[in-house]
């Protein structure tokens, strides 16, 4: 910063210069805020490939970006600290033109295959080597900008959070411009030259911010309403709070996102619904006048906290509105809350970097928490649950109405608590009553929250305990009925649920059935001998039909080769004398799939089987051309697809794996996307015939479910009987349809598909 002078007769800046100022700042700051949050898609597309798709890569990537967002800040911080204003601005105009140098984005060529654990810090490992340096210097630039523009005497630069807006803004338009205009209509090839030539311009147009700067007149550094020299410094617990009522919706944003993403598609188009919405309200917050009033967001956040308590009570993963819509209303108005607090207390410009350096701290101990902290902590998504009660405590200090009643709600609590929670360690119709009416219990005591806010305006510690209570009955009292254990990795959360009197065995991954085993028959009796293949395996559905057709067609022994485990089922579907491969990605799958205590169809079928480890992509394209009779694709977490599985490149590795008369089987089921239509794509342009299998089992209740498949084949013969059957329908490729490669998909396609057609 400029030497403090005395005030001389230098001459105001001109209403132009003026204008020239605030229009070259704004674009700067706008540029810049949609090269950074347009990257995060774009690079994260470009990873997924590497470890299977997973959602747990967006939340690793999310912490990447905050932690270089915190590094930025910080760099903005120091730099601004020196006197000299041609120091800052000849210092980040070297760093961005190095940066520039390491461009187009593209993964680390040294950068090897994920190892077999410790997946989430190899990929940190693969963002800072690939795009640490343009990524950080793009960081510092928010703060920066807001800094210079503070120096160059703007009659608004004593109030200059205006920007910030102005950056979230074009934040948010790049993160909503991704999946409905980047995405569907242009190549990851062509998104990345976009990308560099947008990091060019940016260059030159902080060059000319700079040089701005240096052009203002001395008098705008020492100007007192623009620099607030005698504001006080913030106090230390007022910055500790600006870092918890960052860190709280840092953290959700991870949580919903994990949340809504594992049942519908592994891709930018949901992951950027939640961001976008975070990023929307820094921009309305920090308004001069926000079009949500900061005291409506604080009544209706005790209500959106119920309605996460009632939702999760709920479940409602079956309706995409609900799912999607629910829960990212809640997070909104949480969020507001939580960054309206934020704007509230905002310091004098003096101290901005400072406050921005908090910010992104606290950005950064949330992302900590549920991207890495917490996958390694909790066998559930217990971090969800925790973030919600926390923002309770995000809540402005209250003066209680009607405190004489207030006073004696610590007893109350206490009590109610015990006669909840205490029914759960018993057997009788009391606990059975609670389970049954798990939503009535637990949504009460979030209304509860609600009214102790709304009505009583009690203090915040009060709402967080009530809130606590609530969302603890929900795990107390869970939806799935018998006895539940959770199994937790880098790829998501697995349940094996035995079902009431250890009739059934099932594996789930979010609200989805991956398989499932008969432990007892009807009667009551133990099930004995070879385990019967069921739920989407069963030998009338469309991929034993499938298999059972192969068999037929070659009159030998097959060699297959499955990509996915799940809870084992298609070990049980090969016959002696059979070769049957399975490659998975995740480890603790296999471990789960093995034990007998969980499922019997590895033990008892195929008990010598040895997965091969690691995506299938990089895994199964090692393997011998010409070898299998038949490939089974079966990869999904929950309802979320591996995109990079059902691409025309991947087509092209599975056909070359096949033997002269092989076919390949797709396993499409899907209840919020279009697939078939995605299959017969990709196998047309691999030259390859497709039938699609499309038939309701009707049979649910026995955990036989119906199926979409799809079987490609080079010729009609090679399918066999499949060919004539009634229950499969070849089908041409859609020529309105673009096909899908490792250079694009288009997701909200699929989505629209499914909807358009009402399935």
């Amino acid at each position: 910063m400029d030497s403090i002078v005395q005030p001389a007769a230098t001459e105001q800046p001109s209403a132009s210069r003026n204008r020239l100022l605030l229009t070259v700042y704004t674009a700067a700051i706008f540029v810049s805020a949609l090269l950074l949050f347009s990257v995060q898609p774009l690079f994260t597309k470009m990873v997924l490939p590497r470890l299977g798709g997973s959602p747990a890569v967006w939340s690793v990537a999310m912490v990447f970006f905050q932690s270089l967002l915190l590094a930025g800040y910080a760099y903005a911080h120091l730099l601004m600290q020196a006197r000299s204003r041609i120091i800052p601005v000849a210092v980040h105009l070297v760093l961005l033109v190095a940066a520039f140098a390491t461009l187009p984005l593209g993964i680390a060529s040294a950068y090897g295959e994920p190892p077999a654990s410790g997946y989430a810090f190899w990929l940190l490992g693969l963002f800072v080597i690939s795009i640490g340096l343009p990524f950080f210097a793009l960081a510092a630039n928010n703060p920066l900008l807001q800094a210079w523009f503070v120096r160059t005497g703007h009659p608004a630069g004593h109030d200059p959070y205006f920007l910030y807006a102005s950056s979230n803004i074009g934040s948010f338009l790049a993160l909503l411009s991704y999946p409905f205009l980047l995405e569907p209509i242009f190549t990851l090839h062509t998104q990345n030259r976009l990308w560099t030539g947008g990091y060019g311009l940016l260059i030159l147009l902080i060059a000319a911010c700079g040089v701005l700067l240096l052009r203002s007149p001395k008098l705008a550094v020492v100007d007192a309403k623009t620099e607030d020299i005698n504001a006080p410094a913030p106090a230390f617990l007022t910055r500790l709070r600006w870092i918890f009522l960052a860190a709280v919706p840092s953290g959700l944003l991870i949580a919903v996102t994990a949340h809504i993403s594992t049942d519908v598609a592994a891709a930018p188009l949901l992951w950027v619904l939640p961001l976008s919405l975070y990023l929307l309200t820094w921009v309305v917050v920090f308004q001069s006048r926000p079009l949500l009033p900061h005291r409506w967001m604080l009544m209706l956040q005790p209500v959106a906290i119920a309605g996460v308590v009632v939702l999760l009570a709920f479940g409602g993963e079956q309706n995409l509105l609900l799912t999607l819509g629910g829960h990212q209303l809640c997070f909104f108005v949480i969020a507001m809350a939580c960054h309206g607090e934020l704007a509230r207390t905002r310091p004098a410009a003096k101290y901005l970097t400072g406050f921005y350096v908090a910010l992104s701290f606290g950005g950064m101990v949330g992302g900590l928490f549920a991207g890495l902290v917490a996958p390694f902590s909790f066998s559930w998504i217990a971090e969800y649950p925790i973030l919600v009660a926390l923002a309770a405590l995000c809540r402005p200090s209250a003066n209680e109405r009607l405190a004489g009643i207030v006073k004696w709600y610590w007893p109350v609590l206490a009590v109610l608590a015990v006669a909840l929670v205490v029914p759960s360690y018993t057997t009788g119709n009391l606990s059975t009553w609670f389970e049954d009416h798990r939503v009535w219990v637990a949504g009460s005591v979030g209304v509860l929250a609600a009214l102790l806010a709304s009505v009583l305006n009690a203090e915040r510690w009060k709402i967080f305990a009530t809130v606590a209570l609530a969302l603890a009955l929900i795990r107390i009292y869970p939806a799935d009925e018998g006895r539940v254990t959770t199994v937790r990795s880098f790829f998501g959360v697995h349940k094996i649920v035995e079902t009431p009197g250890g009739y059934f065995h099932v594996l789930m991954h979010g609200t989805t059935i991956h398989g499932a085993e008969r432990f007892r028959n009807n009667d009551g009796t133990p099930v004995t001998g070879r385990p019967e293949p069921i739920t989407y395996y069963h030998k009338d559905g469309g991929i034993g039909q499938a298999v059972s057709a192969i068999r037929e067609r070659k009159g030998a022994p097959l060699k297959v080769a499955a990509i996915g485990v799940g809870s084992g089922t298609l070990a049980c579907a090969a016959e002696p004398g059979e070769d049957w491969k399975f490659f998975e990605i995740d480890q603790s799958m296999v471990d789960a799939a093995r034990d007998p205590k969980n499922f019997r169809y590895i033990s008892s079928c195929l008990p010598d089987l040895k997965p091969v480890i690691g995506d299938a992509r990089l895994t199964f394209a090692k393997e011998p051309d010409g070898a299998y009779d038949l490939i089974i694709v079966d990869a999904y977490s929950s309802d979320a697809i591996p995109i990079h599985l059902a691409t025309e490149e991947a087509m092209k590795i599975y056909k070359n794996k096949l033997a002269p008369h092989g076919a390949v089987v797709m396993h499409v089921s899907n209840r919020h996307l279009d697939l078939e239509t995605v299959v017969v794509g990709i196998a047309d342009a691999n030259d390859l015939r497709s039938w699609v299998f499309n038939e309701d089992s009707g049979r649910d209740a026995d955990y036989i479910f119906s199926t979409d498949v799809v079987i490609s084949a080079r010729e009609d013969a090679d399918v066999g009987k499949l060919a004539a059957s009634k229950s499969w329908e070849q089908t041409e490729a859609d020529d309105r349809v673009r096909v899908w490669t490792d250079d694009y998909s288009n997701i909200l396609g699929a989505l629209y598909r499914r909807l358009r057609d009402g399935e």
